[in-house]
């Protein structure tokens, strides 16, 4: 048996509530700002990036590190960090010879955390 989509509430009648709309047009912002953050949300919409993100939230991390702990090859890890730093997600600094990657700055870590409080509401 088909289960049928709920039809959504529509307006009954043709009324534009200009006062709305203008308060709603200043809120939206330049067409190539709206391209970049579609891009961006891409670059989220991957589960294995989320993982990563989330735990170089908690501290920065080498991609031995993080291969051990998602449970993944080095090389998959630093494919997926790669196109992180290529969005300006994260960065990295040497240490020796070791390289340890965090959260660019704090924007990234608030985003993943306040979609994280929005999807466990």
């Amino acid at each position: 048996m088909k289960h049928k989509e709920p039809i959504l509430p529509v307006c009954e009648h043709e009324e534009h509530h200009h006062g709305a709309q203008e308060k709603s047009i200043k809120k939206i912002p330049k067409e190539s700002v709206i391209y970049e953050l579609t891009d961006f949300f891409k670059i989220l919409g991957d589960s294995t990036r989320m993982h990563i993100l989330f735990a170089l939230d908690g501290a920065p991390l080498c991609v031995c590190d993080l291969a051990e702990l998602l449970g993944m090859t080095k090389s998959a890890v630093s494919h997926q960090l790669k196109i992180l730093r290529q969005s300006d997600l994260v960065t990295y600094r040497k240490v020796g010879k070791n390289v340890f990657y965090s959260l660019a700055d704090d924007h990234v870590g608030s985003i993943i955390e306040t979609a994280l409080a929005h999807v466990e509401e």
